[in-house]
């Protein structure tokens, strides 16, 4: 049992404070997949994550896993790879989110996450970093950028280290572009290996508020 959750209006794109969250870190149910919705709940630190057939459910867990630019780590092995491969950004966004949906074999990237995404890219919100192996794709990620804040969805890779180069020259763009930080949502061993930290979700939604208020870059980036 998840407890009493909030529903959405589909008239309203405000959200209950996220430190009101269930304690498995759900803030509400309902509502749409709009960009401006979800550009709403990303400043607040909120994204949806449910699976298909169930009705949209959005997470603000407790602790939050977030990857400081300037901490990536980058191991022997990868510092090969980085000269192995070749980064584009924004070159082929769709290409990635469904690579990152093929991937798996159960995923809550469906096709109203995927139209979605591919609007908010066209909005110039939403990017995709793209590793690329003899002119394949072979691995990348795609994820959201408001004012400071990068906040990562999801990673694919076929060929060793794939995704890991698409991160550490995100990693270098967002030390360029002036990033605070990139969220990485839920706690995962493989990203705390490259770096990433459990803060409490205070200290993510105080770093957060500040980081939203930068100006950004909307817009396709170039590497």
């Amino acid at each position: 049992m998840i407890g009493y959750v909030p529903y959405l209006s589909r008239f309203s794109y405000n959200f209950p404070d996220p430190r009101h969250a269930t304690q498995e870190g759900i803030v509400a149910i309902g509502g749409d997949l709009s960009p401006y919705r979800l550009i709403n709940a990303y400043k607040r630190g909120i994204f949806p994550w449910y699976n298909e057939g169930d009705p949209i459910l959005w997470w603000s867990p407790d602790p939050r896993l977030i990857l400081y630019p300037q901490d990536i780590k980058i191991s022997r092995s990868l510092k090969k790879s980085l000269k192995k491969y070749e980064v584009r950004f924004d070159t082929d966004f769709e290409a990635v989110i469904r690579r990152c949906r093929d991937m798996r074999s159960q995923t809550w990237i469906l096709p109203e996450i995927i139209e979605a995404f591919c609007e908010l890219h066209e909005m110039g919100f939403a990017h995709s970093v793209e590793t690329y192996y003899e002119g394949e794709l072979i691995g990348g990620l795609y994820g959201l950028s408001i004012g400071g804040v990068f906040f990562g969805e999801s990673m694919f890779s076929q060929k060793s280290d794939g995704s890991k180069v698409a991160l550490v020259r995100l990693c270098e763009f967002a030390q360029r572009e002036g990033i605070d930080f990139i969220d990485c949502q839920i706690p995962s061993d493989h990203l705390k290996r490259l770096g990433a930290i459990e803060v409490s979700k205070e200290r993510f939604l105080e770093e957060l508020e500040r980081a939203v208020q930068k100006p950004g870059t909307i817009g396709k980036w170039k590497i």
